[in-house]
């Protein structure tokens, strides 16, 4: 028997009524017959109550005979079976797994902290009861290994300064890299009847060594980006405002004194500082 057998067992109530029948019945006979003999059969009455056994709602109870797997109780209700047999009670509820923060390299060898959270439960009694040790302790131990291989697979962020432009990325990319994360720990507990129902990530950052570092990255990439639409605007605003005043013949410039206008333009919409103006009472010559 290498795979899990679904039982129902005896009603527990109907041996329940047996019993008290056996318990109760043989001490009324002594009394009134005044024949101790009747006494004998209370042990028997004993022998029947370890049979008795509750299975709760999403529960489940193993049952073995000396070391023989005999089957799975997983319907709910109140039975009883033969009192030789061992009873392993498995829950079938789902259940929360919070990893502990692991240190681990991505894809690009930054060092980073990761944690996973696991939604799971059992599916298959006999692969967690027999195919593994302790069951829990498997799932912590293939977890946090899943999630140690899903980070050296993809880096923590794009790089598109240094040419590494990835498509997924553990940051940005959540919901593909929540499916290969639950499909990676899904493979690694089936071995032991685990059936993943969710599997994401709980904690991402980097590791302290390098946060401030990689902060003020982000930081200056983001400057750099903010001077960029600046200037793409700026350079808009100065081609369009020569224009208007060309198409207008509002004033008639030259090279030279187009050059210092878009220099003067260009400072004031560029700069990060409000632009100190300066009253010219000459002329434009001096």
């Amino acid at each position: 028997m290498k795979e899990e057998k679904i039982i129902v067992p005896a009603n527990g109530y109907l041996m329940l009524l047996v019993f008290l029948i056996l318990f109760f019945g043989s001490i009324v006979a002594a009394i009134a017959n005044k024949n101790p003999e009747f006494i004998v059969i209370i042990p028997v009455a004993i022998f029947i109550a370890p049979g008795f056994i509750m299975v709760q709602p999403n529960g489940s109870r193993v049952l073995l005979l000396f070391g023989k797997y005999i089957g799975t109780v997983k319907k709910n209700g109140f039975y009883w079976v033969n009192p030789f047999y061992t009873k392993k009670k498995i829950s079938l509820r789902a259940r929360n797994f919070d990893s502990e923060r692991l240190k681990v390299n991505d894809k690009l060898g930054n060092p980073i902290m990761i944690s996973t959270i696991l939604v799971w439960r059992v599916q298959d009694t006999y692969k967690a009861a027999f195919d593994v040790d302790v069951f829990e302790n498997f799932v912590r131990v293939q977890t946090d290994a899943a999630v140690r291989k899903l980070a050296s697979m993809y880096p923590y962020d794009n790089f598109a300064d240094e040419g590494l432009d990835e498509d997924i990325t553990l940051r940005s990319s959540v919901n593909e890299v929540s499916i290969a994360l639950e499909k990676e720990i899904d493979e690694r507990l089936s071995i032991a009847g685990i059936e993943v129902l969710e599997a994401r990530i709980g904690y991402l950052a980097y590791a302290q060594e390098i946060a401030n570092a990689m902060l003020k990255r982000q930081q200056a990439t983001a400057i750099v980006a903010a001077r960029h639409k600046i200037v793409e605007g700026a350079v808009s605003m100065v081609e369009m405002a020569i224009e208007q005043l060309e198409k207008k013949q509002i004033i008639e410039l030259d090279g030279e004194r187009k050059a210092a206008m878009v220099s003067n333009l260009m400072v004031i919409l560029c700069g990060d500082k409000d632009a100190s103006p300066v009253l010219n009472t000459g002329t434009l010559n001096h």
